[in-house]
């Protein structure tokens, strides 16, 4: 059945609109960038992410012909950072420096932004595993005197990380494996964590070699690594694996824009990723704080975002930490 003249007007119209908004977006894209662009990291600096993503914005610069200015937004367990990125204007001016606690947040309730629905991802660039870490003024040499204690004390142990988040989750799946309890208080980012173990407020924390200086100093011990085998930096530590607990853990790291940016933005971002994650010194940069450059672009840091998406909401569910579907 044929349109009415006044349906075929309106969607005339309609066509009409869509191939403007389209030119003109490929027209912005076009310059893109013409001024600064604010890179939010939701964690405090000189925490990991921070130190992460400091150095590749440098190397963003270099490729965009634009200073990447890096923004720390940190609160409540990255999400206030999150929600200030999801909320800018999709134009590629703001860019997110995301970590995988975006999944755990949202399904331990800590906030209702859904990572597929507020942002386009970007790439990803790096993936760091996590190390059992105490301090100096805690009894334990091994992770087996840990656990031991551990099982004499359940609950009492006190572990340092960011509630909902990637800290608490690699812990948890720890602690689950080898049976025991710890108690959970809240410290925002890793560079906190770590002034609370030097000082004995707790007892264990979530880390990796950027506190190699620390333990060499006698201040921490690394008890387990969490990756799949041993790690350049990190040889004389034992996985968990080896030490009979089925059980491996890393945070990976990427960049995103808000929902709507346009593709052709997303694909310039891309490229400045791309050629910032082949440059030798930042490889090197970055395996001096126990990570990997681990470089994805859209499609594939999608598919991993929802892969990664789908198993921490069957380990919260497991921990009985699910609180959203």
């Amino acid at each position: 059945m044929m349109p009415s003249k006044q349906g075929r007007r309106a969607l005339a119209y309609a066509l009409s609109t869509t191939v403007f908004l389209t030119l003109t977006g490929f027209a912005h894209a076009a310059d893109y960038p013409e001024r600064a662009i604010k890179l939010i990291v939701p964690w405090a600096a000189g925490g990991d992410t921070d130190v992460i993503f400091r150095p590749l914005a440098s190397l963003l610069q270099k490729s965009l012909g634009q200073p990447v200015v890096i923004a720390n937004v940190s609160g409540a367990s990255g999400t206030v950072g999150e929600r200030e990125a999801a909320t800018a204007p999709p134009d590629g001016y703001t860019v997110f420096g995301s970590h995988d606690f975006i999944h755990s947040v949202y399904f331990g309730g800590m906030t209702d932004i859904k990572y597929d629905k507020a942002f386009d991802p970007v790439c990803m660039v790096s993936s760091t595993p996590s190390v059992v870490t105490v301090g100096a003024k805690t009894p334990w040499k091994t992770f087996k005197e840990l656990v031991e204690d551990a099982k004499k004390r359940p609950g009492q142990i006190v572990v340092g990380a960011s509630l909902g988040s990637t800290s608490q989750y690699s812990m948890a799946l720890a602690a689950k494996a080898a049976g025991i309890k710890f108690k959970y208080v809240p410290y925002d980012g890793t560079a906190k964590r770590m002034t609370a173990l030097l000082s004995g407020n707790i007892d264990v924390g979530d880390s990796n070699l950027t506190q190699k200086s620390k333990v060499e100093a006698g201040l921490l011990r690394f008890l387990a690594n969490m990756a799949p085998k041993r790690t350049t930096g990190l040889e004389d530590v034992p996985t968990m694996k080896e030490l009979g607990y089925d059980v491996t853990y890393a945070v990976s790291r990427g960049l995103m824009v808000p929902k709507g940016t346009p593709p052709a933005i997303i694909a310039k971002l891309n490229d400045a990723c791309a050629k910032a994650t082949k440059d030798p010194e930042y490889a090197k940069t970055l395996l001096n704080q126990g990570t990997d450059v681990s470089y994805l672009g859209p499609q594939g840091y999608a598919e991993y975002l929802k892969k990664a998406d789908q198993e921490t909401k069957e380990v919260a569910k497991d921990l009985g930490l699910l609180k959203r579907e």
